[in-house]
């Protein structure tokens, strides 16, 4: 059993906690827990009145044994009478029973608010953190409809202690999470921006995570608070570590506070005084000086502690877009992070220059990185930094280098991991169709996809292609005689048959003047897939069948005996049946000029933005490629929109 000092007091406590240690089994456990719960409910319920410290002691055995995963159903009550106890120790004890085991919907709450009430008036600063510390605990709804009006006045208060000025504010900042709404704005909110000058670091550090929370939802209440947190950026960056003694970790000066200062800024946009301005421009300098000075300490502590503000103050740099020399140094700065050795710092700046890439200051500059880009792709061994090499390739691709990083992409393709193929592929096809000088490559791109990743390439990838082969009449061709060679393979990928199925029907007239593309041959290729596909590529094959009999009329005797074999006319599908039969009666009853026209070749689709795109943003999220589209079509990226065929979109039905 472990020793206890006559000040600790609870000495029935920590016998407690010993024996059940030095239980054997969970058996013995249990016993002894229904043992002691029984004995505190036989206390609790005694006609002899408890005081404090029996009620203290009683209490923290309950809440230990929750704490084990035990339910408690009793003792709440003398918990809240603890709240009215003038002794520390006692009211802390309440106070943390309360945060733990009481709901929200709890009958008690009307007692507990009035106890916090009672403390929060009397002015005594551990009373009151106490007390702010449990609203902040339990959060709710009833907490914030009572004490939202009560808890900005206690943190501007002239005569609040530090202290219980940290609490007020972290306190305030967990209701508006929970119930924004309940949280009015009102005078106090141009006096709580003035915290950002107070003397103590500690006060302004926990305003600024509130101001910043309270500024994303209400930009103009807050914005003279921009001023003052560069003024007190600027105090920081140029001090000495010796400086902010207490708040210096690791010789980086109030590394937290800096960090919440910059993502405060980054709630606007640059500042418009040329003052401000300026001398923000100066902070974010010397934050990108000191990264390039030798490194003050050898220990990990200093390093995450320097990095964090140098991550931040670049995050600020992108976020105004404004500064086209910090930008190009922020590109160089993170440069240098891809070869480090640390894995987080190579994910860090991956991730950060692909925002990087999409300003038309930097972008420049982050292509500078491409062959140290690919490498990591390459090499590197933590799939979650390679996603993001994939992403910064995608960021930074324009016409100059496009062939280069899609090659690199397809070749990684076929290597890498499952979760991120589906994303690879969408992202080649893109690029491939954006960059396309020449669309022959554009087909061989998307082909070779289907060949490498055939699984991933979604329906909106192939109808892609399909629908910007029909809309370059330049194509055409080349795209009809390349899948009728793709599909010669021994074992092709569905997609692949679904695509040669398609531009065959439509475009198989323009190869078959080559005896090795013969109408028939191209007929017996496309049949030969016919038994391995499922229903969907078969009816769209059969719609394929039906325009080689308009477009090649010596082979319409061998499709209708195809047409007309039981396996078609009765087959158990009925999109099948019904196809068969109606293609088999048009092909037997209509004139050569009915079946010129019904079949004729589908006309261009229309203008518009690419589905793969809008796929690639609902996988992604619509704030991560926007941007990068954005910075794109800055860079005169081309798109060939247009609606996407549907799968059997030859299909004649009469």
């Amino acid at each position: 059993m472990p020793a206890v000092s006559k000040g600790d007091g609870m000495r029935g406590l920590a016998v407690f906690i010993s024996d059940i240690r030095n239980c054997k089994s969970k058996e013995a456990e249990i016993k002894r827990i229904n043992k002691e719960l029984a004995n505190i409910r036989s206390k609790f319920k005694g006609d002899k009145a408890l005081d404090g410290y029996s009620k203290k002691k009683y209490v923290c055995k309950l809440l230990f044994i929750f704490l084990l995963g035990h339910d408690i159903d009793f003792g709440h009550m003398e918990a809240v009478n603890l709240l009215s106890s003038n002794r520390y120790t006692e009211k802390q004890i309440g106070y943390l029973f309360i945060s733990v085991l009481v709901n929200s919907n709890s009958e008690l709450i009307r007692l507990i608010n009035n106890a916090i009430k009672n403390d929060l008036a009397s002015r005594n600063p551990t009373f009151m953190g106490l007390a702010l510390h449990c609203i902040a605990n339990v959060g709710s709804r009833e907490m914030a409809e009572a004490f939202a009006g009560e808890i900005p006045k206690i943190l501007v208060a002239g005569d609040t202690m530090d202290s219980v000025k940290q609490s007020a504010a972290l306190c305030l900042l967990r209701l508006y999470r929970a119930s924004p709404d309940l949280v009015p704005m009102g005078d106090w909110t141009s006096r709580v921006v003035h915290l950002l000058n107070d003397q103590h670091l500690g006060v302004v550090t926990a305003a600024t995570s509130l101001i910043t929370t309270l500024a994303q939802k209400n930009p103009e209440e807050f914005k003279t608070s921009v001023s003052l947190a560069v003024s007190r950026l600027s105090r920081i960056v140029t001090s000495a570590s010796t400086d902010l003694q207490d708040y210096t970790y690791y010789f980086v000066p109030a590394p937290w506070l800096s960090v919440k200062l910059l993502r405060l800024l980054q709630c606007y946009p640059p500042p418009e005084d040329p003052a401000v301005r300026g001398r923000l421009a100066e902070c974010l300098e010397t934050v990108l000086n000191k990264a390039q000075e030798p490194p003050k300490s050898k220990k990990v502590q200093h390093s995450n502690a320097r990095n964090a503000v140098l991550f931040e103050a670049i995050s600020l740099i992108i976020h105004h877009d404004s500064e086209p020399n910090l930008l190009v140094r922020a590109c160089n700065q993170l440069g240098q992070f891809l070869q480090h050795r640390e894995t987080n710092l190579r994910y860090l700046a991956l991730e950060s220059m692909c925002t990087l890439a999409s300003s038309e200051f930097s972008h420049e500059a982050v292509k500078t990185h491409i062959e140290t880009v690919i490498n990591a792709l390459k090499t590197e061994r933590d799939v979650s930094v390679r996603q993001r090499a994939v992403d910064l390739l995608y960021a930074m691709c324009d016409r100059s280098n496009a062939q280069q990083i899609v090659a690199e992409m397809l070749s990684y393709l076929e290597t890498a991991d499952y979760a991120i193929r589906e994303e690879i592929v969408l992202k080649v096809a893109i690029l491939a169709e954006k960059y396309a000088v020449d669309y022959t490559w554009y087909v061989d791109t998307i082909l070779n996809l289907i060949r490498v990743a055939g699984d991933y390439v979604s329906e909106e990838v192939w109808y892609r292609v399909i629908q910007i082969v029909i809309n370059r009449d330049d194509v055409q061709g080349y795209a009809a005689k390349t899948v009728f060679e793709a599909l010669q393979a021994p074992a092709c990928h569905e997609n692949l048959v679904k695509v040669g199925g398609y531009i065959l029907g439509e475009f198989g007239n323009l190869i078959a003047g080559d005896p090795r593309s013969s109408p028939l041959t191209q007929f017996d290729l496309l049949h030969s897939k016919f038994h391995l596909c499922s229903v969907p590529t078969r009816a769209l094959l059969l719609s394929a069948y039906i325009k080689f009999v308009n477009l090649f009329p010596e082979v319409k005797p061998t499709i209708q005996d195809v047409l007309r074999s039981d396996s078609q006319l009765k087959n158990a599908d009925v999109e099948l049946q019904q196809r068969a039969v109606e293609y088999l009666r048009l092909s037997s009853v209509a004139s050569t000029d009915i079946l010129a026209t019904v079949l004729e070749e589908m006309p261009p689709f229309p203008e518009r933005e690419s589905s793969i795109l809008a796929k690639l943003k609902k996988k992604k999220g619509p704030s991560t490629v926007t941007g990068l589209e954005e910075g794109r079509r800055e860079r005169g990226a081309d798109v060939n929109g247009g609606p996407e065929p549907a799968p059997a979109s030859a299909t004649v039905c009469l």
